[in-house]
């Protein structure tokens, strides 16, 4: 529906948002791994064995020892960094990279990972209590990105955005109208489409988790909704 391409929000705490360079170096490395190392067959492995797949977080059904990766609790976490193909990965990149650098100036690093992977968690749990018969892999950062999506909303929503509107209309808008328009699509979504093949649920549970922490982990110099820091 909508790519971000650029924002041109400059930083004002830090030199560099190492933590967005490095989740966003994760993502294509382990992706980059799967794709190299394993065959078809393989991949599918993978991603079950690190995905997370609600019946079996909920022991209502096991996998066959032999993919059996991690522990049903680590797979909250692990099915972030993982993701089914370029074009997800790509989609998910772009908007880690165009907003998660001025999300992560606003809080600094260790507490803006610590709110990527809160806002994944969330998700993740999210998609699983919805979902709780699935043994459908949840797999990527869509829910941790959410969680930066609405944090940036509130951070600078009229900061007019660069991105292509249903993949080659060029547009340049408030924050508030494109953002706003990409989250009432995910509420749309999840309930006209709840059992479809994108995890809408984990969109929301980061969405709303992202928002409920914001206000809680961004320095004191920083104000919402355009309004005056907090003194």
């Amino acid at each position: 529906m909508f790519v971000p391409l650029h924002d041109g929000v400059p930083l004002r705490f830090m030199r560099a948002p190492y933590v967005t360079y490095a989740l966003v170096s994760a993502c294509i490395g382990i992706h980059l791994a799967i794709w190299i190392l394993h065959e078809p067959p393989g991949e599918i492995a993978v991603m079950a064995g690190f995905g997370l797949i609600p019946s079996v977080f909920f022991g209502t059904a096991q996998l066959p020892i032999e993919i059996m990766q991690a522990p049903a609790w680590l797979t909250l976490f692990s099915n972030v960094l993982l993701h089914a193909s370029f074009a997800h990965l790509v989609g998910n990149m772009l908007f880690l990279w165009v907003f998660g650098d001025n999300v992560e100036d606003a809080m600094g690093h260790f507490r803006f990972l610590a709110f990527f992977f809160l806002c994944g968690l969330a998700g993740s749990l999210a998609h699983a209590v919805m979902n709780p018969d699935s043994e459908q892999p949840l797999i990527g950062a869509s829910g941790a990105i959410s969680g930066v999506i609405a944090s940036y909303l509130m951070l600078y929503p009229q900061v007019r955005i660069w991105g292509l509107a249903f993949k080659w209309i060029p547009l340049h808008i408030p924050a508030m109208y494109a953002l706003g328009a990409w989250i009432l699509f995910q509420f749309m979504s999840a309930f006209v489409d709840p059992q479809g093949n994108v995890g809408w649920w984990a969109h929301l549970g980061g969405l709303a988790t992202g928002a409920g922490l914001t206000p809680i982990f961004i320095h004191r110099g920083v104000g919402l909704f355009g309004r005056a820091a907090r003194g």
